[in-house]
């Protein structure tokens, strides 16, 4: 039986965070219900909730370093940054080497400012960004406050990058895989992303939704 307090959940891809707690609403009967960082539909990983009193310690939470095990797809570019929105290939005159994937990915390290994707819920003027965009406004988004503490390199295999990164609190994921594709001069978007932890949870302490 689920109690109030933090639980730890693992999100599967395919549905959104607040869909996620829709879920978990109708599972516990438990209308007070938050989490500490959102993750997108395509996005599967740990998800932090808050349920009843519990959403009351959420805020702290929301800062914990985050840690996640990324694909990046180079050679295109996708409108929203990630596998969702409508691609389109690059001219790639020369195809990077390990040794320049390693550079590009170091010289993220330590990063504190990060342009966010244009499709994104940060609010202008109001409305959310992806509104904006949706609509036909032309929008410009400006650096915010992001830091990534860890970058490391899994495996490269044109076009597929994947990597480990650990982050501070404000870091989208889908910007540092379009980043990534802009310093090689290639293009690039987010392929795949796993959240494996969130503070000092893992996956070693997560409650499965379908065994409430």
């Amino acid at each position: 039986m689920i109690t109030e307090g933090i639980h730890v959940f693992w999100k599967p891809k395919g549905v959104s965070s607040n869909g996620f707690l829709k879920q978990i609403r109708k599972k516990t009967g438990i209308r007070k219900v938050g989490h500490a960082g959102t993750l997108d539909p395509l996005a599967e990983g740990i998800l932090v909730v808050g349920i009843g009193k519990g959403t009351k310690l959420l805020t702290e939470i929301t800062g914990a370093e985050k840690e996640y095990l990324c694909v990046a797809r180079l050679g295109v570019i996708s409108e929203t940054d990630d596998e969702e929105g409508v691609k389109t290939e690059t001219k790639v005159a020369v195809i990077p080497s390990r040794a320049d994937v390693l550079c590009a990915l170091s010289s993220f390290q330590n990063e504190t400012e990060q342009v966010p994707p244009s499709y994104s819920a940060i609010k202008i003027k109001g409305q959310e960004a992806y509104k904006l965009v949706r609509a036909g406004v032309n929008i410009t988004m400006k650096s915010r406050p992001a830091q990534i503490k860890e970058i490391e390199l899994i495996s490269y295999e044109w076009p597929f990058v994947s990597f480990r990164i650990v982050t501070g609190k404000g870091v989208y994921i889908r910007a540092v895989a379009r980043d990534l594709g802009a310093k090689l001069s290639v293009g690039g978007y987010l392929a795949s992303l796993k959240r494996t932890r969130v503070g000092v949870w893992t996956k070693s302490d997560i409650t499965y939704l379908e065994k409430l």
